[in-house]
């Protein structure tokens, strides 16, 4: 990916009046990248150009650029140029995977609880099962009367779907891997929101791809540096969230879905839609459309979870594409696990038979739960900044001086396990954030920021104190 003048001067933030400007020119570059809003390995304008676009000397600029390189934020080679990097990139091999109850507070992981109508639609779906008992016993593409049930939820939804153009996963990971084992192959480039879903970040590694990049930031998405970005690195496949994006928690207006699927139709990109938290939405917000309504030529594919409107425990996903792509996932499914579990799925039917009660339920625990914790936030830690989402589940949180790995570690003596920002980017970056989940009880998350100020203020790193054992709540 490569950075006009133009569009890193929009992206800087720079007192002009600074003393010396180069250094200070150099910080905000170094800010850029530490946040992500600068992918690693982006090629930087040539020093000329920038000088002319800030209005500064190319004494100055090329003072900032050296002094980067020296620090390791920049790298060059002649006759090639400049291109961010990072001085110590260090990536986590699993941070997700805690097989034991170690007694934390867990809000390193924004995963409800289940809603008061699962047990009901259990009955109901054990009740259901001896239809299905005589059969083989699975079904590749999933039980007709689920994809019946997503396909008319989409229909409500304003985007006409057939029951022939959804298949049933096991949950919306495994919908994300079989998309691109089948479309991604080895070194092809696929784009990503930096921060991300850190599992997008594991499936494109998994296929060997080229990951590319690129920086929402306060804003949100800005069209020309994705455009910028699927064109330069004629991107296979970009994967985005714009319902409620983990861990940000933004929502991409229907001026800026269409912009980007008419970038994507230009680079000829496949777009994959994470709409895992599209149906949370806590206050009122501005009607959007589906990606896909602004999709003419079959390149935008949809996945879908019931994990985070229902209960993360079912493990059922799926996948809205066209009918022809759909069988093909089918088929390549084979090779993984064949189909979803019968039962599972007998569950997710019926309780879409209750989607607007469980969204309402949802609602009300989850914007009580995210207030307490912007209280308590702003109680204990008020110099940390963060916008109030509209819905989802995570607040992103940008530090206040010190960095999130650090401070995870001192957190996990005081009883808390957190989610730093690199587990979030790619390359080690975003170490200058934090992402906090609200989808634990209000008391859990309040007696959780106590004691992240308590680790903050303390900076401890030694055993746990005794009382750090998790609530009963």
């Amino acid at each position: 990916m490569q950075i006009s003048a133009v569009q890193l001067a929009r992206l800087l933030d720079v007192d002009r009046s600074a003393k010396p400007y180069y250094r200070a020119l150099a910080a905000g570059v170094r800010a850029l990248i530490s946040d992500g809003s600068l992918p690693v390995r982006a090629r930087m304008p040539a020093e000329r150009h920038l000088a002319t676009t800030l209005g500064a000397s190319r004494t100055t600029v090329t003072a900032a650029y050296d002094l980067l390189r020296e620090e390791g934020y920049l790298g060059s080679r002649q006759g090639s140029g400049s291109w961010t990097s990072l001085p110590d990139p260090s990536l986590s091999d699993n941070p997700w995977l805690s097989v034991d109850d170690d007694g934390l507070l867990q809000l390193h992981c924004a995963a409800p609880a289940a809603p008061s109508a699962l047990q009901e639609a259990m009955k109901q779906a054990v009740a259901d099962l001896p239809r299905f008992g005589m059969g083989m016993g699975y079904d590749p593409m999933g039980l007709p009367m689920l994809r019946e049930r997503i396909a008319a939820r989409y229909t409500e939804r304003g985007l006409a779907t057939r029951p022939e153009q959804i298949i049933v996963t096991t949950g919306s990971q495994h919908a994300m891997q079989l998309v691109m084992a089948l479309l991604v192959g080895q070194g092809d480039p696929v784009l990503l929101e930096s921060p991300t879903y850190p599992h997008a970040i594991d499936a494109a590694r998994l296929r060997g791809a080229r990951i590319v990049p690129v920086g929402i930031g306060d804003g949100g998405w800005q069209v020309d540096l994705f455009a910028s970005a699927m064109r330069q690195s004629a991107a296979r496949l970009a994967y985005l969230m714009p319902d409620f994006h983990n861990p940000t928690g933004a929502l991409m207006d229907d001026a800026t879905r269409a912009a980007i699927v008419g970038a994507a139709r230009r680079s000829d990109t496949t777009l994959l839609i994470d709409e895992t938290w599209s149906e949370l939405a806590l206050d009122e917000v501005p009607q959007t459309s589906a990606m896909a309504a602004f999709d003419t030529d079959s390149r935008v594919i949809t996945i879908g979870s019931a994990s985070k409107l229902w209960w993360g425990g079912l493990r059922i996903g799926w996948v809205r594409t066209t009918a022809a792509l759909a069988r093909r996932l089918a088929v390549h499914r084979a090779a993984v696990d064949i189909a979803s579990p019968v039962l599972e799925q007998l569950v997710v039917a019926r309780l879409f038979d209750r989607l607007e009660e469980t969204r309402a339920e949802r609602r009300r625990s989850l914007r009580a739960a995210r207030d307490t914790l912007v209280g308590a936030l702003r109680e204990h830690l008020p110099e940390w900044s963060f916008t109030v989402p509209r819905g989802g589940g995570t607040l992103w949180i940008r530090l206040a001086g010190g960095g999130a790995t650090p401070l995870a570690e001192a957190a996990a003596c005081h009883g808390v396990r957190l989610a730093p920002g690199p587990w979030f980017g790619v390359g080690g970056t975003l170490e200058g954030y934090l992402r906090l989940p609200y989808t634990q009880p209000p008391q859990v998350l309040a007696e959780g920021v106590e004691r992240i100020a308590r680790a903050r203020r303390l900076g401890a790193f030694g055993a746990r104190p005794a009382d750090s054992l998790i609530p009963s709540v």
